[in-house]
């Protein structure tokens, strides 16, 4: 599946995108998340505080309990403001 990065996440990560194949047990965002957390240093910094991160899989904004079983791309994202 592919992830996309934005705004600071992106920043912390260090890349814009990539292309991962998630260990078997990882069925949700949120175990997502926890497992790129422990991937390095990095990501951890990136999603250190991971309920402020929103998420959204193949164009739709999702909770962290939505299960990624089929997603093709998955975005992370800090949260947005209007003006």
């Amino acid at each position: 599946m592919k992830l996309l990065y934005f705004a600071w996440v992106r920043e912390r990560v260090g890349k814009t995108e990539e292309r991962i194949d998630p260990p078997a047990g990882i069925a949700t965002v949120g175990d997502l998340m926890a497992w790129l957390a422990r991937r390095d240093e990095q990501y951890a910094h990136a999603f250190e505080n991971a309920k402020v991160i929103r998420a959204a899989i193949d164009h739709r904004h999702v909770q962290p309990d939505a299960a990624i079983a089929g997603a093709s791309e998955i975005a992370f994202f800090p949260p947005m403001t209007g003006g």
